[in-house]
């Protein structure tokens, strides 16, 4: 099975996760993609847990070229519109205004390659009040209104991973796709602005139409009540997580399954709309009959159900997964200096196989300069680091 996206050649003028993201995305499509970095140390996620290797770095840029350029050298924004010229994609994240004073502006690069699609990710939009302000994931989840669904305002504590950074890099791949496709048709190139506050709004719709619609204000809780969603501790201390949804039947074995048939006639949970409302009833009288066996003794018993449930797994749990090994999710890479790590396989299968997603390891700092440049016909210059 070949390559989904063959000869496509993506240039990444990107730091940390967003830009990072959408070019990793496209290099598992089988895109050629050419991280530019700073000679001088590099994306700063490189050194996040010292070194210039970090598993923060790895996890975003496998199956990528590196190559170390100083853009503030004429040979070295030489070298990148030599780059840009021989390129498909180019994906930038600065803030806006900084590519702009390198000197290459929209009306420039489309005078180098009138074919170029050019991403821009900002964190508020290329224009407005806040389009100058540094953005970080935290900044984007509480504009959006998505921290105000996780944390408890009496004791606010930032916690969970990334999403704004990570649903922005998904949108900003999603709309390089678009404009690929739509050159395929016309032969232009096209300008793709994707920002982190509008992803991360876009992301969640639901508290949204809950509110324009019905005039409800989300709360950290109100997906778990709607979703009758519950999570429970063991009698070990482990958890397991339970999804009823909608499903009538799946509420009768819920209550079968914990041993109160007076749930079913209890007047608070005679209806859907009233479980919904007596959520906290429902756990209080669940939670203590949970505590009352041991995770394995309720994954057994709900294996005899057709209730969706499972384990809350801690991260270093999920590797062995029986499912997650089935599955192949996890493969070994071996970098030829830095030795061995583990990577997620891409999640898209195309007529069942994903064999076509090359498994190449994170590049180490400017480790395909020479390489590179050697394609298009240049040597080493001062401003470019080898």
């Amino acid at each position: 099975m070949g390559s989904l996206l063959p000869g496509i050649r993506v240039i990444e003028l990107t730091t940390m996760i967003t830009g990072s993201l959408a070019g990793m995305m496209l290099a598992d499509l089988g895109a050629d993609v050419v991280k530019v970095e700073n000679p001088e140390g590099g994306d700063p996620f490189r050194s996040f847990r010292g070194g210039l290797y970090s598993p923060h770095f790895c996890a975003y840029n496998r199956n990528k070229r590196s190559v170390a350029l100083d853009l503030r050298a004429p040979d070295g924004k030489a070298a990148l519109q030599a780059l840009i010229a021989a390129s498909d994609v180019l994906i930038v994240n600065f803030r806006p205004g900084v590519l702009e004073r390198l000197g290459f502006t929209d009306a420039r690069l489309a005078e180098i390659n009138p074919r170029l699609i050019a991403c821009h990710i900002s964190g508020f939009g290329a224009g407005g009040p806040y389009a100058h302000r540094p953005a970080y994931d935290a900044v984007a989840q509480a504009l959006s209104g998505m921290s105000s669904l996780f944390l408890d305002p009496e004791e606010p504590r930032i916690a969970g991973p990334t999403v704004s950074d990570n649903v922005t890099g998904h949108y900003a791949c999603y709309g390089i796709l678009g404009a690929l496709l739509a050159r395929e048709r016309t032969g232009e190139g096209r300008r793709v602005d994707v920002n982190m506050l509008e992803s991360t709004l876009a992301f969640m719709p639901d508290p949204f139409g809950y509110y324009t619609q019905l005039g409800i204000v989300s709360d950290p809780q109100l997906r778990a009540r709607t979703s009758q969603s519950y999570a429970f501790r063991c009698g070990d201390g482990r958890l397991v997580a339970i999804h009823l949804s909608s499903q009538e039947k799946f509420w009768r074995q819920f209550v079968d399954l914990v041993g109160l048939p007076e749930l079913l006639e209890d007047p608070l949970c005679a209806t859907r709309s009233l479980r919904l409302e007596n959520y906290e009833h429902i756990r209080r009288l669940a939670a203590p009959v949970f505590g009352g066996r041991e995770l394995g003794a309720w994954l057994d018993a709900l294996a005899e159900t057709d209730l969706p449930y499972a384990p809350v797994y801690g991260v270093e749990e999920v590797l062995d997964d029986p499912q997650v090994r089935h599955l192949g999710s996890f493969v070994d890479l071996s970098h030829p200096e830095m030795g061995p790590l583990k990577a997620i396989r891409r999640p898209v299968l195309y007529d069942g196989s994903r064999d076509d997603q090359p498994q190449a390891p994170p590049p180490m700092l400017g480790e395909h300069t020479k390489e590179v440049l050697s394609e298009l016909g240049m040597a080493l210059v001062p401003g470019v680091a080898p």
